[in-house]
């Protein structure tokens, strides 16, 4: 398991680099044959028994910001890089660039605000990030407009075998086609480490039309409800249940027999799944599906609490269960 490396990496949409280069020594390492394209994208060929194209996709980006402008006092305002909901902003501690200068985002105090402003989400644009400058030019000196805000936070393990991280949305998918890749298994596919994905899943289509796929495997961190005040029709998946296998989402309807398919693979192996009963987001298999002549494509997730901010919570068991499933379709898939 790659997590805690991959998660304590900065990849916001469109500077991947990190992330990039980090996947790329360990290819190296395992002996596994890749390239980068012009867009970015990872893409890695474990040589085996061929009866089809099979691409498994995992995004390397991960929401974030961007500096925008810096005033005259040495604030930096910002703009979001991907879903960012502002009320998982304030009072977070950022990473700025390259050089990973550390801030604070900060707002108004709440002694300052009005009745009609307390208790509401502070819009970004009342945000800013404060990096200890008393000037715009000693705030340049660090930061420059254009760079990438990445959260800071440390991988955790605690309670029952639960992670902490951020960008578990989708450093568990990279992370498990590295272990796929890892395992030399004698089945053809390429492992598609793909750029953002969380900004209108671009790495994908591009890394589609290239290869283009019969079949395709998404690995996903994706959305868990499994909390206090959600009705339990709405809880999309549930931590600790297993491999979460979509049928639906706003950029895919995947195709029945194929799930139905990975579900009897599951059963019959006694590994844990469930269905993402959600509609809602979407992932790679939007463009993967609909390239060229089209290509069947199922998506097998991680539950992840609190996704798309600073603090995303998943369970090891689950993640192992998506490389287990993932695994086993693999080897199906060449009988």
């Amino acid at each position: 398991m790659f997590l805690k490396e991959l998660t304590e990496l900065c990849g916001v949409s469109g500077y991947e680099y990190e992330v990039r280069n980090y996947i790329k020594n360990k290819l190296t390492e395992i002996g596994c044959e890749f390239y980068v394209d012009k867009l970015g994208n990872v893409i890695a060929h474990n040589k085996g028994k061929k009866t089809k194209t099979i691409m498994i996709s995992a995004h390397m980006d991960e929401v974030g910001l961007i500096v925008t402008h810096i005033d005259s006092n040495g604030f930096i305002k910002f703009k979001n890089v991907g879903g960012v909901d502002p009320k998982v902003l304030n009072s977070k501690v950022v990473l700025i660039g390259e050089n990973k200068v550390p801030g604070v985002i900060g707002s108004k105090a709440v002694h300052l605000m009005s009745q009609e402003e307390r208790g509401k989400a502070i819009p970004i644009d009342k945000l800013y990030i404060d990096i200890g400058a008393d000037s715009k030019d000693e705030a340049e000196k660090k930061v420059n407009i254009g760079d990438y805000v990445a959260f800071k936070s440390d991988y955790v393990e605690f309670g029952d075998n639960l992670i902490k991280a951020k960008a578990l949305d989708d450093r568990v998918g990279c992370s498990a086609i590295l272990e796929l890749l890892a395992m030399k298994l004698d089945v053809d596919f390429y492992g598609v480490f793909t750029v953002m994905e969380e900004v209108g899943l671009r790495g994908a289509i591009t890394a589609a039309y290239a290869l283009q796929p019969d079949f395709g495997i998404v690995l996903e961190g994706t959305v868990s409800a499994d909390m206090p005040e959600v009705d339990e029709h709405s809880k999309s998946t549930l931590i600790g249940k297993g491999a979460a296998l979509s049928i639906i989402d706003n950029s895919t309807v995947y195709d029945i027999d194929a799930v139905r398919n990975v579900e009897k693979i599951a059963k019959e192996n006694n590994i844990p799944y469930q269905f993402r009963k959600s509609s809602s987001g979407g992932n790679d298999a939007g463009p993967i599906h609909k390239t060229k002549e089209g290509a069947k494509v199922i998506a097998i997730s991680v539950p992840c609490r609190y996704i798309h901010s600073s603090v995303n919570v998943a369970s090891k068991n689950d993640y192992k269960s998506v490389v287990e499933l993932t695994k086993t379709v693999l080897l199906e898939q060449c009988k």
